[in-house]
């Protein structure tokens, strides 16, 4: 396992990658008077698991596809479960491949990677990762370049892991939800939340499982940390308006995912969300994080 990290790092924070793990980001720490915090998640450096880093990135499709793969122009494409215990093939195939460093500068890491039908999917593309620190966070730019003859449907996504305890306080703008049955496949879509589903206003972390898309986006989200006096915004542009909220019970994270689609667009009607490139078209998912100063 080649377990190389690539540090960005200045008076305020501290950004590692992990290339050969699907690209992923190991840690993400900020320095608030000399104490360095995990605002995510840290990857524990023992286990390959993608699910146990910081971050990684969801290429070329995010979350789950039903009915072992999808149709495209009449013709279908089969693709295989990827991951124990799961059911459904999830969160593409650039997650579980080694991404090469293409340049590295004092404040800006680039990664990409070439996928040629990996395990037997029917992708074929060129994905990059532009890492940038700003002076109060940093930028991830997560591109798609289809490279296949024919045309193919895409979806890109983060998948951040954000630490949390009983202060952590989220606040998003969304207007509805897709629902789910005995799984996490949607089933219908709803302009009501469930009771302690409604993130409008700034609310608690706590409850049973939420492993939902979120609709009506607006893009911006705030996570606030009272006990340290700090507080998280993540905006993502060209996200169509949609972002995964997945809540564990009593475990001392949660992921709030920038998505371009929802779960299993590819069997939705009109797939939303999902993009049919051509050869030589591209796609891209533009995200930041920013840290503020808060007194609460």
């Amino acid at each position: 396992m080649d377990t190389t990290i690539i540090s960005l790092e200045s008076d305020h924070q501290r950004l590692q990658l992990v290339p050969a793990l699907g690209g992923g980001i190991a840690a993400w720490d900020w320095n608030a008077a000399g104490n360095w915090i995990p605002i995510f998640r840290p990857w524990d450096r023992l286990t390959s698991d993608r699910f146990s880093l910081a971050c990684f990135p969801l290429v070329p499709w995010s979350n789950r596809i039903t009915q072992g793969g999808f149709e495209q122009d009449g013709m279908f494409y089969p693709i295989r479960p990827n991951r124990s215990g799961e059911r459904y093939p999830i969160h593409g195939d650039g997650w579980l491949q080694s991404w090469r460093t293409v340049e590295c500068m004092e404040s800006r890491v680039r990664l990409a990677l070439e996928s040629h039908a990996f395990d037997g999917n029917p992708y074929h593309y060129v994905s990059t990762q532009t890492f940038t620190l700003l002076p109060a966070g940093f930028e991830i730019v997560l591109e798609v370049t289809h490279l296949g003859d024919k045309p193919l449907p895409y979806g890109l996504g983060l998948h951040p892991y954000f630490a949390r305890n009983a202060a952590t306080r989220l606040c998003w703008k969304t207007s509805g939800v897709w629902l789910s049955g005995g799984d996490p496949i949607p089933i219908m879509h709803s302009p009501d939340f469930p009771l302690g589903w409604d993130y409008n206003t700034r609310s608690a972390l706590d409850g049973p499982l939420i492993d939902n898309c979120f609709t009506g986006w607006d893009g911006t989200a705030s996570i606030a940390y009272p006990d340290r006096s700090l507080a998280v915004t993540m905006a993502a542009t060209d996200c169509n308006g949609y972002g995964l909220l997945y809540r564990p019970p009593d475990l001392p994270y949660f992921c709030l995912e920038p998505v371009t689609h929802p779960i299993d667009a590819f069997h939705l009607p009109e797939r939303p969300g999902l993009a049919v490139l051509a050869s030589g078209q591209s796609l891209t998912l533009t995200t930041t994080f920013l840290v503020d100063q808060i007194q609460d």
